[in-house]
């Protein structure tokens, strides 16, 4: 039957829609006649009026049509065609009356009246009627998904109301956390606990639930999906009040709190203009120009007028963004921006680039910086930092550039990871080299964490909080040195003018951050409560995951824990012991035995021999109190 009717063209439904409101033209007639004449003469009163029948019918037909109710479709009935229905019944009520008049038939005009309210009543009432045969011939040919929906607040029944009529969605039954609401039928359906959803999946064959619970914060709704997901079966929940009003651009543009808001103290500043003699005017070599640091001293040295800025990177997508950023802020500037796609592990490149560009100064910030990553990987983390150290710095002698700051890390002091032995490695490459000559001025600074870098702490914490939770610290008593990279690099910048060749530059950081509170900070910074065993009905939970292979509890500064004062109160000088011109030979003819070998064993034997404070992660594990 389903099938039949649905082949059927647009105008013949409205031909049968037509037929069927003219064959209701002569019924609400007998029905009138029955209510005005009962119980004498009722029929031989509807059989006086088949004369003006006919003439009825036409009209009925021609003002039907024009105002186009037979084409009006069933659903939309009700919304679009009830007005004009009533129209056409008091016209028709009317014509009745007119032409009884003229064929001389006597008739109290309530007959009339009786007609025009019945036939519109019985236009709707077989509309009606044929809405809910066709809908249900339609559900049985063509079953509706069954849904269950978690919230039975106004949300929930008033998305229970509007699926009622859905052609392909049936809400089956409610869950709730609300224990007022357990147990009743709310528009038909019943409302049971969300302990029974995995029950009631089985039990109702439910293909979806339809979250519907607004009120209910994003990790909370977050935690209820992902509970849901993995009962196998899909989710939805409603569309955010913003997007229901038309504002999603609204929700484009808010942002994450800036990762500078976690820092604690205020940010140290500096005067770029008491430095920029030292890069003014010259062609300034930025290695890993397309990194967190990189491309902040890219930034900043814009700021001193150099002649030529080289961006020297080793990712394509990295080198791209960078240039194409400074690029758009030197169209104004007499400044040259060359792209530079290679490796400082390339001695040839190297060598190349520092002879055509005439390089002046080499800020050093190219390096491996994941803990993990390069724990698992530490052929490629001891090539890229302790060779590619080497090679930039020795090529930069050879060229006799006139300054060259290696960037390090915290984690150089007595590391545990093979990133914080390569970076110390990288350290005493460059003490060497200012040990042997005096052409070009070689320093170092040292310092910790920056807010918001690539794979640093906040924006890991953000993505998480953005997801619900939880927010992951590998362990409670962790804490770390912070800086926000503007500041960071304004010391980075000072403290390489200053240099005299040989320092080890460490930045004052101020006290180091328990990872903990920055973990409780960006939750709460986000609108959240944190869930622990104080506030079980927080929003966000923080777990401990342990510590990663090479992480610390704690990092240095210096191996003395000696400070000496320079002419900035944020930047001060370690003395440390360095290896020897033959040791160091030694070191790097065995490292790149190693290196050459693939022999990652003998690498870590190396580190353990020569890098001072190094202590294997699993040892330095064993040793730490409980």
């Amino acid at each position: 039957m389903f099938q039949l009717l649905s082949s059927w063209s647009r105008k013949q439904k409205a031909v049968v829609f037509l037929a069927i409101d003219l064959a209701l033209v002569p019924l609400a007639l007998l029905f009138s006649c029955f209510v005005q004449f009962m119980p004498t003469m009722p029929l031989a009163t509807f059989v006086s009026l088949f004369p003006i029948l006919p003439y009825l019918l036409v009209l009925v037909a021609a003002v039907s049509t024009l105002m186009g109710l037979p084409s009006v479709q069933l659903r939309m009935y009700e919304r679009t065609a009830a007005g004009r229905t009533a129209v056409l019944a008091i016209l028709a009520g009317l014509t009745s009356a007119g032409l009884v008049w003229l064929a001389g038939i006597r008739l109290p005009y309530g007959t009339h009246v009786m007609f025009a309210v019945s036939y519109f009543i019985m236009i709707l009432a077989i509309r009606l009627v044929l809405f809910h045969i066709v809908s249900w011939l339609y559900l049985r040919a063509q079953p509706r998904r069954r849904v269950l929906i978690y919230g039975a607040g106004a949300t929930g029944t008033q998305l229970a109301q509007a699926l009622a009529a859905h052609e392909t969605i049936r809400p089956v039954a409610f869950v709730d956390d609300n224990m007022s609401l357990q147990g009743q039928t709310l528009i038909g359906l019943p409302v049971y606990t969300p302990v029974r959803t995995a029950e009631l999946l089985e039990k109702y064959n439910i293909d979806r639930v339809l979250l519907a619970m607004p009120s209910q914060s994003q990790p909370k709704q977050a935690r209820i999906v992902t509970r849901l997901q993995k009962l196998g079966v899909e989710v939805q929940a409603l569309p955010s009040f913003a997007q229901l009003i038309g504002e999603e651009e609204l929700v484009d543009k808010l942002t994450p709190v800036v990762p500078s808001h976690f820092l604690g103290r205020e940010a140290h500043a500096v005067e770029l203009n008491e430095v920029c003699s030292s890069y003014a005017q010259r062609t300034v070599l930025v290695s890993g120009a397309g990194g967190s640091i990189g491309s902040e001293l890219c930034r900043q040295i814009l700021a001193c007028r150099p002649k030529k800025l080289v961006l020297y990177e080793l990712s394509e997508l990295a080198l791209y963004t960078i240039y194409q950023e400074l690029g758009q802020l030197t169209e104004a500037m007499d400044i040259e921006l060359v792209p530079v796609l290679g490796s400082v592990t390339d001695p040839r490149q190297v060598r190349q680039v520092l002879s055509d560009h005439q390089v002046q100064v080499v800020l050093h910030a190219a390096a491996y910086k994941h803990v993990p990553l390069v724990e698992v990987n530490p052929l490629s983390g001891l090539t890229n930092n302790v060779l590619g150290t080497q090679i930039l710095a020795r090529e930069a002698a050879k060229a006799e550039v006139e300054r060259f700051l290696l960037v390090s890390s915290d984690k150089a002091v007595r590391p545990t990871n093979i990133m914080g032995a390569s970076k110390r490695f990288a350290e005493l490459v460059v003490q060497d080299l200012a040990a042997r000559q005096g052409k070009t001025i070689f320093s170092i600074v040292r310092f910790g964490n920056v807010l918001g870098s690539s794979g640093s702490v906040v924006p890991l914490f953000q993505e998480q909080v953005s997801r619900g939770g939880p927010v992951t610290v590998t362990d409670p008593r962790v804490k770390r040195y912070f800086m926000t990279v503007r500041e960071a690099v304004q010391l980075v910048l000072r403290a390489g003018a200053d240099a005299s060749g040989g320092e080890v530059f460490v930045l004052d950081m101020g006290p180091a951050v328990p990872i903990m509170q920055l973990a409780r900070q960006v939750i709460q910074s986000a609108g959240y409560t944190v869930r622990d065993e104080l506030t079980p009905e927080g929003d966000i939970e923080i777990q401990i995951i342990g510590l990663r292979p090479g992480e610390k509890i704690e990092e240095e500064l210096s191996l003395n824990n000696t400070m000496i004062r320079t002419d900035h109160p944020k930047i001060l000088r370690v003395d440390e012991q360095s290896l020897s011109e033959l040791e160091m030979a030694r070191v790097m003819r065995e490292l790149r035995h190693a290196l050459a070998g693939g022999n990652a064993a003998a690498a870590r034997g190396i580190v353990q021999n020569w890098i001072e404070g190094y202590v294997d992660w699993e040892i330095a594990q064993q040793k730490l109190p409980s």
